[in-house]
C-alpha cells in the first residue's frame, strides 16, 4: 500500500448522490477525493433508459448518465478512483479511509454507497435485468405503456409499485407466496379494489421468460400450495421484495435505524464530520433526483463544517451557491 494520502473531503459511492456532493465539493476548492467502487454508479447502472430525471427530454441510459456526471465532478477538481474502501475508521481525527490500493485519512467523510435491491436469485431474472426484469417501477413502467405487467411482493412497496404501474400497463398482476399481504390495510385494499390489478396468492415464480430472446415474454408460476405449474404472459416483471442498505463497514460506528439506514439530520450523521447521502440514508424515495439532491446538501454541510473547524477550502474556485 502507498503512503497515506490527506484530503480535506473523501466521499465514498459514485452514484448520483456521491457525483453530486463530488461537484458541490470541487466547486468549493476541496479537491474530494472519491472512492467510486469496482461496482460504481448505483442503481442507474441496472436502468437502460432514464426518462425522469430533469434535463434529459430525449431520456439517457443510466451507464451514460454516471460517466457524465463523473466527467462532470473531475472537471471541477475531483479525483476519482475504481477502488472499494476495504477499511473505515471514524472513531478518531482525522478519519482513516483505506483501500485495496491505498489509505487516505480525512477532515471529513461523505458517505454516499446507496442500497440495492433485493432480488429472487433467479438465475433467469439476473440475465433479463435491463431487459424487462425492474426493481424500479418509478424509473421503467413508463416504457412498458399498453403492456401487461408482473409484480413480485407483498409489503407496502409492492403495492406502491402494482398501483404506480397502472398508470401505463394494460394488466397489473401481483405475484405473492403467501394468501395475505403483509403491507398496511389501505394500501393493501386499494390494490385489491383496483379493477387492473390481478393476484396470484400463494405463488413464487421460478422462471422468467425468454432469456433465449433476451427479453421478458412472461414468467413461470408455481402455486406453493397446490404445485401447479403456469405461465403468465408479462412484458415486464418487477421485483419489490425490499433494497438493503450498503452499510456493512458503518455498523458501529454511525448510528443506523432499524431497517439499517444511516440516520441523518440535513445529512448529519451523529459523528461531527460524516455526512450521508443518497439512498444509503433515504428509505423512502431511492430516486436519482432525490439522490443527487441529497448530496448536494451533504456538500454544502461539509464546506460549513470545514470553515467552522478553520479549514478553508483552496483559493480561484467558484464556491458553491
Amino acid at each position: 500500500m502507498t503512503k497515506t494520502v490527506h484530503a480535506k473531503v473523501v466521499i465514498i459511492g459514485s452514484g448520483p448522490a456521491g457525483y453530486t456532493a463530488a461537484i458541490y465539493a470541487g466547486r468549493a476548492g476541496l479537491r474530494p477525493l472519491v472512492l467510486k467502487g469496482l461496482e460504481a454508479g448505483g442503481q442507474l447502472m441496472l436502468t437502460t433508459d432514464v426518462e425522469n430525471y430533469p434535463g434529459f427530454p430525449e431520456a439517457i441510459s443510466g451507464p451514460e448518465m454516471m460517466e457524465r456526471f463523473q466527467k462532470q465532478a473531475e472537471r471541477f477538481g475531483a479525483r476519482v478512483y475504481q477502488e472499494d474502501v476495504t477499511r473505515l475508521d471514524l472513531g478518531g481525527r482525522p478519519f482513516r479511509v483505506e483501500s485495496s490500493e491505498r489509505a487516505f485519512t480525512a477532515d471529513a467523510v461523505i458517505v454516499a454507497t446507496g442500497a440495492s435491491a433485493r432480488w429472487l436469485g433467479i438465475d433467469s431474472e439476473q440475465r433479463l435485468v435491463n431487459r424487462g426484469v425492474s426493481a424500479c417501477a418509478t424509473c421503467d413502467g413508463a416504457l412498458y405503456g399498453g403492456s401487461p405487467v408482473a409484480v413480485v411482493g407483498g409489503g407496502d412497496t409492492a403495492m406502491e409499485e402494482a398501483l404506480f404501474l397502472t398508470r401505463f400497463a394494460s394488466r397489473v398482476t401481483v405475484i405473492h407466496r403467501r394468501d395475505a399481504f403483509r403491507a398496511s390495510r389501505i394500501m393493501a385494499e386499494r390494490v385489491q379494489r383496483h379493477p387492473r390489478i390481478a393476484i396470484l396468492w400463494d405463488s413464487v415464480v421460478e422462471e422468467v421468460l425468454d432469456v433465449a430472446r433476451q427479453e421478458v415474454t412472461g414468467v413461470r408460476v408455481r402455486n406453493v400450495k397446490t404445485g401447479a405449474v403456469t405461465e403468465l404472459p408479462v412484458a415486464a416483471l418487477f421485483v419489490a421484495i425490499g433494497h438493503e442498505p450498503n452499510t456493512a463497514m458503518l455498523q458501529g460506528q454511525v448510528e443506523l435505524d432499524a431497517k439499517g439506514y444511516v440516520r441523518t439530520e440535513n445529512t448529519r450523521t451523529n459523528v461531527p464530520g460524516v455526512f450521508a447521502a443518497g439512498d444509503v440514508q433515504d428509505a423512502t424515495y431511492r430516486q436519482a433526483v432525490t439522490a443527487a439532491g441529497s448530496g448536494c446538501m451533504a456538500a454544502l454541510e461539509v464546506v460549513r463544517y470545514l470553515e467552522h473547524h478553520g479549514i478553508e477550502p483552496a483559493g480561484g474556485v467558484q464556491r458553491p451557491r
